[in-house]
C-alpha cells in the first residue's frame, strides 16, 4: 500500500444516492460550505472535510429506517463528522440560518456516561441523513 497523500490517516470516500444535483448542489455546496470536485451531468464530487463525498443521480431514493438511541429515532443508515465542539456549534449554527430542518436538534448525548457527545442529525435535500456530532474528550469517541 503507497503512502497516505496529505494526511495521517486515511480519508473516507462515500457515495450518496440523490434525486435532484441542483438541490445537491445548493445544499453541501451552499450550505454545508463544502467545496465542489469534479461533477458529470449524474454525479458530482465533494470534499467533505478532507474526505471524498460523491452524490449521484439516481431515479428511486431509499426507504427511511430509524433506530432508537438515548431516547431519539436515529436515521439509519446516516454519515457525518466528527468535529471539534466549536466547529459543531458553527455548523449547527450555519444550518440555523440557513433555516434548516433538524431530524434531532443538537443536543449532548449520553450527557454524564461513557461516549458523552455533542450531536444533531438532518436530512439532505434527498433524504440521506446525516449526523455531525463532538466529542469534548476525543478520547471518549470510542469509549465502552
Amino acid at each position: 500500500m503507497s503512502a497516505e497523500l496529505d494526511s495521517p490517516i486515511p480519508r473516507f470516500h462515500l457515495a450518496v444516492p440523490v434525486d435532484d444535483l441542483t438541490a445537491a448542489r445548493q445544499f453541501y455546496g451552499e450550505v454545508l460550505g463544502c467545496a465542489p470536485g469534479r461533477s458529470d451531468d449524474s454525479w458530482i464530487d465533494w470534499n467533505l472535510h478532507g474526505h471524498q463525498l460523491v452524490t449521484h443521480r439516481v431515479a428511486q431514493r431509499p426507504a427511511r429506517a430509524h433506530n432508537p438511541v438515548d431516547g431519539h429515532d436515529v436515521p439509519v443508515p446516516h454519515f457525518g463528522l466528527i468535529l471539534t465542539v466549536a466547529r459543531f456549534h458553527e455548523l449547527a449554527q450555519r444550518l440555523r440560518a440557513a433555516e434548516q430542518q433538524f431530524v434531532i436538534e443538537p443536543y449532548v448525548r449520553f450527557e454524564g456516561q461513557p461516549g458523552e457527545q455533542w450531536t444533531m442529525f438532518l436530512y439532505d435535500p434527498a433524504g440521506n441523513a446525516l449526523e455531525f456530532k463532538a466529542f469534548a474528550d476525543d478520547s471518549q469517541v470510542f469509549a465502552t
